[in-house]
């Protein structure tokens, strides 16, 4: 089997929806971020994701690939799995290495939340085209004639196809489900924002980061956050006196994108480094999420299974990078992880896992406190976990861990080498 090593990207910064990237759109915001990263060394394949479709063209990859000036010998693709877009691009360019022509892999995502795509119900295009064929004149009357109920309009925000309902009125179950106390999810917003507040004192973004319209940093952590502050912020999903979750611990609508390389040995000779990161191991988890449990609770039963698969404890785990789209979902998937009912009879793991350690969690701040364009997270907190990592000791482990909707999560074990 070939192994498989994982090497920082860059990204732009990461910004609030409506804010200085409103303008841009998501191919946009790729291509300096993909120009930056083949000046280093040219990929053999490129795999870029995005969530949000963009109906002017059909695969961001290749329109990404061409836009960026790269070599148009080179295959590109698109690929999609919500909030776990790049993560799964980086599991599929891992299983295509090793072989005589392909060696290294750019990949990544992008996702412009400023930009809502409006589209017309299926009836009343199907209705219209069918009219164009025998009237042009009327059809264009009729496309005159349209109003606000002919049109798909996302008034309450990204929801769910099957339940109709947005991520957060589903996380709202979950932390009712598993007890999760609002006190505990502003706790864990507030440890976000002053981690990754420290990590920009520090530099630790500068070499990850790639200027972008003006723009060198994050916009969104915030210096003056505190729980206080926190716990005066109104429920936003379930508005009665039973909501937990706020506009402070729920992750932003968010503008963004962010690379990622993969490689087997050949590809890092290219790159100009020696092993250091290897991607071990990797696991995909699916739930029914038609249940009080919630839509984000997969990693809940990957994570367990990833680590008995390799008979490792919680506090072997050097660095824990977890996704965070709310705080109730963070805490609820280690509360499921570390209990031995819930890891026997949902994740089918008989395995003592251990105690969790949180001081190792997200050390340069989550999503919470950074951003989260869906497509872009999972390339966003693997280059991350694989900066910090770098500078452990070898032998040290690292999981990432994404929970994504439509009740699925992703989870990745990497080791210093």
């Amino acid at each position: 089997m070939t192994d498989i090593f994982l090497v920082p990207g860059l990204r732009t910064p990461f910004v609030k929806a409506g804010g200085v990237f409103a303008n841009e759109t998501a191919l946009s915001l790729s291509q300096p971020v993909v120009e930056a990263m083949a000046k280093r060394a040219k990929p053999d394949l490129l795999i870029w994701g995005q969530v949000i479709p963009d109906t002017s063209g059909s695969n961001i990859a290749r329109e990404l690939l061409m836009e960026a000036g790269l070599d148009l010998e080179i295959p590109a693709f698109s690929t999609v799995l919500a909030c776990s877009t790049s993560f799964m691009a980086m599991v599929e360019a891992a299983g295509m290495l090793g072989t005589e022509r392909r060696h290294l892999a750019l990949v990544g995502g992008a996702e412009t939340m400023s930009h809502v795509p409006i589209t017309i119900r299926q009836e009343v295009a199907d209705r219209i085209i069918a009219q164009f064929r025998t009237d042009p004149s009327g059809a264009a009357s009729a496309i005159n004639e349209l109003g606000p109920a002919d049109f798909n309009l996302p008034i309450h925000g990204w929801t769910n196809k099957q339940s109709g309902r947005s991520q957060g009125e589903h996380t709202e179950d979950t932390a009712k489900h598993f007890g999760i106390p609002r006190a505990a999810q502003d706790q864990r917003a507030f440890l976000s924002h002053q981690a990754a507040i420290a990590g920009q004192d520090a530099g630790f973004f500068a070499d990850l980061i790639v200027p972008v319209a003006g723009v060198d940093a994050d916009g969104i952590p915030r210096r003056d956050s505190t729980v206080e502050k926190l716990a005066g912020l109104k429920p936003v999903f379930d508005k009665s006196d039973s909501g937990t979750l706020t506009a402070g611990n729920s992750s932003p609508n968010t503008d963004g994108a962010a690379g990622l390389w993969v490689a087997d040995e050949e590809g890092l000779k290219r790159l100009g480094v020696e092993p250091a990161v290897k991607l071990v191991d990797w696991e995909l988890a699916a739930i029914d999420f038609r249940t009080d449990e919630g839509i984000l609770m997969a990693p809940g039963r990957a994570i367990p299974r990833l680590l008995a698969r390799h008979k490792l404890r919680f506090d072997e785990i050097g660095l824990w990078e977890i996704h965070e789209a709310f705080a109730a979902q963070v805490l609820a998937n280690i509360k499921a992880a570390s209990d031995p009912e819930y890891r026997r009879t949902r994740a089918g793991v008989d395995f003592d896992l251990g105690d969790f350690p949180w001081d190792r969690v997200n050390p340069n701040g989550g999503s919470l406190a950074i951003g989260h364009p869906f497509a872009a997270t999972g390339a966003r907190i693997i280059s991350q976990a694989v900066k910090e990592l770098a500078a452990k000791p070898t032998g040290t482990r690292a999981v990432v861990s994404i929970c994504a909707d439509g009740g699925q999560g992703t989870v990745a074990l990497l080791e210093r080498v």
